[in-house]
């Protein structure tokens, strides 16, 4: 099957494309439209469609076709649901996007364990759905419906790291393809381990630079017995961020804890059809026992008031909960609303809690100082928050001046001891902050790249700058 004259002006070689096609029939796609949509992500970044799009059903089909673009010398770039920030995804340097959605089966639940296996195209949606009727679930909630693997491959966080942690901490181990197409194995099922390096979090966070996962094995935790979802407005920024350091500084095991700024509860209300106060707000979700949910919900009452905290109202109906919590899952759509026709460009910081006031305080100067609307929302309970810069992308002004804004917000972060992005990602959007970040040990991941990625195959130009 002669393919490669719809291949005109693409990085990859024809022979390579006849190979794929020949190979898998109908699971390797030229079509336009899909390389297309598999050269963007949910980011403000230049898009860059990849020369062709592979869907495996199988680690042993990943690992031949990365055999197969190794030998053609062709970019290898892992996609998941698509729902990354910072450019992960995007092919500059043309070559394959493999897209795990067909790899979505659940492998094996070991419900005495609390552990799942499963494979690296499983929503974090679709797994909860499956655990429903025994009684766990997942907890890692970005609040995309991205895939598991993906999440992995990022690091992803979301509203229930405070209590639960990120994937770092909730990924017992990983298969995975190299970029030389070998099966590895990057541990068991035990909770700990003190054997040899930990490959398991080297890949956690790697973007796709150093491995294509496969499956992974998680932790679950049992469904409390009750949930409380709570919303507490406050006249300003510094009392929310005061109620969230003292709540965290106090050991109140919240699940969730939020905040959104006035702007952000505006787009909010008019989105999801809400009636909040439009002024600083913080969301919050408790678990445990009856009891224990009733207490925490009215220790924190007690903090939000002295702070000057108002309208505190929590609810256990899951419809209630859904409600909020869709509302702020849908915080990205709702500030696009604010601003028809303009794209969000979106970033986060992580500093340390101490921190946080002034972080966010100085942050919140610059952006109502500069002409760019842009609503500020974050998961404060664990010092990170995001701004959604509402820019044209077409209109150069605006460019420069959301980059501006960005610069500075995480040049603020860094300087207070934090970190250039908590979940995002360094992708190709962030390189420029890494070496100010990481600079000693910078070297030392090339090193890493160059070891496991000689030929620089796997997601080049990406996280490293590679």
């Amino acid at each position: 099957m002669n393919i490669h004259p719809a291949a005109e002006n693409r990085h990859a070689p024809a022979a390579l494309l006849d190979a794929l096609a020949a190979r898998f029939a109908e699971r390797f796609s030229l079509n336009a439209a899909q390389r297309e949509a598999h050269g963007r992500d949910e980011s403000w970044h230049i898009p860059a469609a990849p020369d062709g799009v592979f869907y495996p059903e199988c680690t042993e089909e990943v690992a031949e076709a990365v055999k197969l673009c190794r030998a053609h010398k062709t970019p290898i770039i892992a996609f998941g649901a698509g729902t990354s920030l910072e450019g992960q995804v995007a092919a500059p340097s043309g070559g394959i996007s493999f897209d795990f959605s067909r790899m979505n089966r659940v492998l094996a639940v070991n419900a005495e364990d609390l552990d799942v296996r499963v494979g690296a195209g499983v929503t974090r949606k679709q797994l909860n759905e499956e655990l429903r009727d025994k009684g766990l679930f997942f907890p890692v909630d970005p609040g995309a419906n991205a895939t598991l693997g993906g999440m992995a491959a990022t690091r992803a966080s979301g509203t229930n790291a405070v209590r639960y942690g990120t994937m770092r901490e909730n990924v017992l181990s990983l298969k995975a393809v190299t970029a030389a197409g070998e099966v590895i194995e990057t541990g068991g099922r035990a909770r700990k381990s003190a054997a040899g390096y930990d490959m398991t979090h080297l890949l956690i966070g790697s973007e796709g630079t150093l491995g294509l996962i496969t499956e992974l094995s998680l932790k679950l935790y049992g469904v409390p017995e009750a949930m409380a979802a709570a919303v507490c407005a406050f006249a300003d920024i510094e009392g929310a961020v005061a109620s969230v350091i003292e709540t965290i500084q106090c050991g109140l095991p919240v699940a969730r804890i939020e905040i959104l700024d006035a702007l952000q509860v505006r787009a909010c209300n008019a989105y999801s059809k809400l009636s909040l106060p439009e002024q600083p707000m913080l969301f919050l979700e408790f678990h445990g026992s009856a009891k224990s949910v009733e207490e925490q919900a009215a220790e924190f009452g007690e903090i939000a008031s002295a702070h000057g905290g108002s309208g505190f109202d929590w609810a256990v109906k899951a419809e209630d909960r859904n409600r909020l919590w869709e509302a702020r899952h849908n915080a990205y759509y709702a500030a696009r609303a604010l601003a028809p026709g303009k794209n969000g460009m979106v970033t986060d910081v992580c500093v340390p809690i101490s921190q946080l006031a002034r972080c966010i305080r100085e942050t919140r100067a610059d952006l109502d100082a500069s002409s760019i609307l842009a609503p500020l929302v974050g998961h404060v309970g664990d010092g990170n928050f995001h701004t959604i810069m509402l820019i044209d992308p077409d209109d150069a002004g605006e460019v420069a001046e959301a980059k501006r804004l960005h610069d500075r917000m995480v040049t603020r972060a860094l300087a207070l001891g934090g970190t250039s992005t908590g979940e995002h990602g360094i992708g190709s959007g962030k390189q420029a902050f890494l070496a100010e970040e990481h600079g000693d040990t910078l070297p030392l991941m090339r090193a890493v790249k160059q070891a496991l990625d000689p030929e620089n195959l796997l997601n080049p130009g990406k996280l490293a700058g590679i």
